[in-house]
């Protein structure tokens, strides 16, 4: 008879919810509406910021627009205009690898951030409706992260490029169709500081 050791279900429990948290996209969390609306706060008295930074308009700085999640919680479609500097790119279903055109739309894009060397771009990876909430946020987080190496690869400094995730939460089409989508399965770029030189 062989000795084997008996572990507790209570160890088992508290080792895997720590694997769980390991996993986890940490780094791609939403930020909570009340930190948010604190922020937003503060950059509208202009008290909080750091030195060096302006209040985002005051020097000429361009946007490509909101946030999704801003964008959402103000009851407006989270779609980039069509006036951005800085295109979104697509992704096959359950895939995070860049395709030619997603490639070629992401060296359009550093072209404008090297044109704009101030500029500061959150680039957002989102999803389609299919698999859970969970394995969305953790494959939207892939995405944005594949479209930040690949503008790193084209000599932005990573510095520049922050990621989230939004997984399935914020989609710009609602219906239950392959069209839809592919327009849901997205990385969108979001000027969040910078002077426009265009």
């Amino acid at each position: 008879m062989t000795n084997r050791m008996r572990i507790p279900w209570s160890v088992c429990g508290i080792v895997a919810l720590f694997s769980i948290a390991a996993c986890a996209p940490s780094a791609t969390n939403k930020p909570d509406s009340a930190a948010s609306a604190k922020s937003a706060d503060a950059d509208a008295s202009g008290a909080d910021r750091r030195a060096g930074e302006g209040q985002l308009g005051g020097t000429g700085e361009s946007n490509t627009g909101a946030s999704s999640l801003k964008q959402m919680q103000e009851g407006k479609s989270p779609v980039t205009p069509a006036s951005s500097p800085l295109k979104d790119v697509f992704y096959e279903f359950d895939r995070y690898d860049l395709s030619a055109d997603a490639r070629s739309t992401l060296r359009a894009n550093a072209d404008w951030l090297k044109n704009n060397a101030s500029a500061r771009v959150e680039i957002e990876g989102h999803c389609d409706e299919r698999g859970t909430s969970e394995y969305n946020l953790a494959l939207g987080a892939k995405r944005a992260q594949a479209a930040r190496e690949f503008l790193s690869s084209l000599g932005i400094p990573a510095d520049r490029l922050s990621t989230i995730s939004y997984g399935q939460e914020i989609p710009v089409c609602r219906e239950h169709s392959e069209d839809c989508w592919k327009q849901n399965r997205r990385a969108r770029f979001v000027i969040v500081q910078g002077r426009s030189t265009s």
